[in-house]
């Protein structure tokens, strides 16, 4: 009977091989016992260059993981330098992240106080009583259609089984009278 070596035995470099030996195939065993030993480094090396611990345990999760991602692919050339491997991808990763907020500073310096002066266009006032008068000037199927559409936010075929009609029908009534709202309210419609 073969017995397997306890993980715990295993250097960092043969943990790297098993892992990749699996391919597709998940040895949570193995990736949980590398992942304790280099999230601490990982972490230690974020918190040296980012100062701020929350910051530090992302950073080691963030490269942790595309560690585990890239040996699963055999990505990784030398699986015996996983933990250079982990350092440098940390180092490439602060980079990054300090390289996105010297963009993001730099962007709001020179745009920043042209997004503080920007202000929503005005809409226009809705004349309550006019609305009030156009709708009761539509049928009693219109109203109903277009209570239940847009008031109860029914959808076609909800107000269709409502009224014992076609969904397409209610559709075809509710065009027709938006129509006419639009014409009782002064408004020009959008020609597309």
């Amino acid at each position: 009977m073969l017995t397997q070596t306890p993980l715990a035995s295993l250097d960092d470099g043969a943990l790297a091989r098993r892992i990749a030996a699996a391919g597709p195939d998940v040895d949570a065993a193995a990736e949980a016992e590398l992942c304790r030993r280099l999230f601490p480094r990982a972490r230690l090396y974020g918190l040296r260059h980012l100062r701020d611990p929350h910051a530090a345990a992302d950073l080691a999760q963030q490269v942790l993981l595309m560690t585990l991602e890239r040996l699963r692919a055999n990505e990784v050339h030398d699986p015996e330098r996983v933990a250079s491997f982990v350092l440098g991808a940390c180092r490439m990763t602060v980079i990054e992240q300090r390289r996105g907020t010297r963009r993001r500073d730099a962007l709001l310096r020179t745009y920043g106080e042209q997004a503080d002066r920007f202000e929503p266009p005005e809409l226009p006032m809705l004349d309550a009583d006019r609305l009030a008068d156009c709708l009761a000037a539509l049928s009693e199927r219109e109203r109903t259609v277009m209570v239940l559409s847009f008031y109860g936010e029914q959808p076609a075929d909800e107000v269709g089984a409502s009224l014992a009609i076609s969904a397409g029908h209610v559709r075809v009534i509710r065009h027709r009278a938006l129509a006419r709202l639009r014409g009782c309210m002064g408004v020009e419609e959008v020609r597309r």
